[in-house]
């Protein structure tokens, strides 16, 4: 499992497995937010076990899914208000990492830039969220 932070608090990662909660845990992560969809693909492991195993690691998990290619203002505002609610560090995942990065883009404040430069360096390229960033303000 490999694990890029992006702000303080809150990193990303590829789809995580029911082993690797643990691991978290003794990482330090308090928090899971799963952005990847139950049955996307085969092999994956449903949220309700992802969630018995956060608890049981004393962990709070939140599952806000989002279809590839499919990511609304509606669910960037419930992961914003997820990560004021959540106990830190927080942990989001998806398939690749990809949305939930963007979906900490896309409520982050700050000039698009430097959002997006974030993004680079934990390896994941936003810039086709370019447009979106410098038409919200963040541009300034």
């Amino acid at each position: 499992m490999q694990i890029h932070p992006l702000a303080d608090q809150l990193s990303v990662a590829a789809q995580i497995d029911v082993g690797d909660i643990a691991t978290l845990a003794a990482q330090g992560f308090r928090s899971v937010i799963n952005n990847r969809p139950d049955g996307e693909a085969a092999a994956q492991p449903a949220s309700a076990l992802l969630e018995t195993a956060a608890r049981q690691a004393g962990l709070v998990y939140r599952h806000i899914p989002v279809v590839s290619g499919q990511l609304s203002d509606a669910q960037v505002q419930v992961f914003a208000e997820a990560l004021d609610m959540l106990p830190r560090p927080t942990l989001a995942f998806c398939r690749t990492g990809t949305r939930s990065t963007m979906l900490w883009a896309l409520q982050a404040s700050g000039p698009a830039d430097a959002i997006l430069q974030i993004a680079q360096e934990a390896g994941y390229d936003l810039s086709a969220l370019r447009p979106r960033l410098s038409t919200d303000g963040r541009d300034r």
